[in-house]
């Protein structure tokens, strides 16, 4: 792995003006975007999975790449079920570099999560632990609707409850993400800095190894929030 990763660079230093506006509208409408089918399909056989499995608890890793995080994920907590969703065939087929043999409680399968996650609150599934690791980050200044929690669907990220844990190396990123998060639930989340003593995904281990200070936010989520915000 090259240490040759530039910091995320913006003009935004800190959380954006617009971001509490954001949330509360997306709170108080609700989201029509048709499902696509093969976003459907996917679901389904990821529920198939599960239920084959014995419906263990599950665990979503949302945004999974190549899907490294997804098997450690699985190795680390062998008595949930984890379920690696990403929106590019190409990154879920190529090869990953595992010792030993791949852990049986996990699956990854390609699906868009602006779907995956409508879905699964349709279907009235509960997350044990819910990851959303290095995300992109979007930095310009007029992006902000175009990160996880600013966008229209967040609300149905936070209806799926459970433990729930971003990460990022852009402060900004977990600052906005801990702050549109307090906002629905009414509690104080914290954005903290993190270190990543064994890597689990490429991008966390390309981060530390270039040198990149590593933040997270990590919450429980006792309720669940509805985009109609009740």
């Amino acid at each position: 792995m090259y240490a040759n990763s530039s910091p995320v660079s913006s003009s935004q230093t800190d959380i954006h003006e617009h971001l509490f506006a954001l949330v509360d509208k997306h709170a108080r409408t609700q989201f029509h975007k048709p499902i696509m089918s093969y976003n459907a399909e996917a679901f389904d056989n990821s529920m198939a999975a599960w239920a084959k499995a014995g419906s263990p608890p599950l665990i979503l890793d949302a945004g999974c790449g190549v899907g490294l995080s997804t098997l450690h994920l699985a190795t680390r907590y062998p008595d949930h079920f984890v379920i690696g969703v990403d929106q590019s065939a190409d990154r879920l087929s190529r090869n990953t570099l595992w010792p030993g043999k791949l852990p049986e409680n996990c699956m990854t399968i390609r699906a868009d999560l602006v779907d995956y996650w409508r879905l699964m609150q349709a279907a009235n599934v509960r997350l044990a632990r819910h990851y959303i690791l290095y995300p992109n980050p979007w930095p310009k200044i007029g992006q902000l609707a175009r990160r996880w929690h600013g966008h229209a669907v967040f609300p149905t990220i936070i209806s799926l409850g459970g433990e729930l844990e971003c990460r990022s190396n852009w402060r900004v990123y977990i600052a906005e993400f801990a702050a549109a998060l307090g906002r629905l639930t009414g509690r104080t989340i914290h954005c903290e800095s993190y270190v990543a003593a064994s890597p689990i995904t490429p991008f966390e281990e390309k981060y530390t190894a270039s040198g990149h200070d590593l933040w997270r936010c990590h919450a429980f989520l006792e309720q669940s929030i509805h985009p109609d915000g009740n």
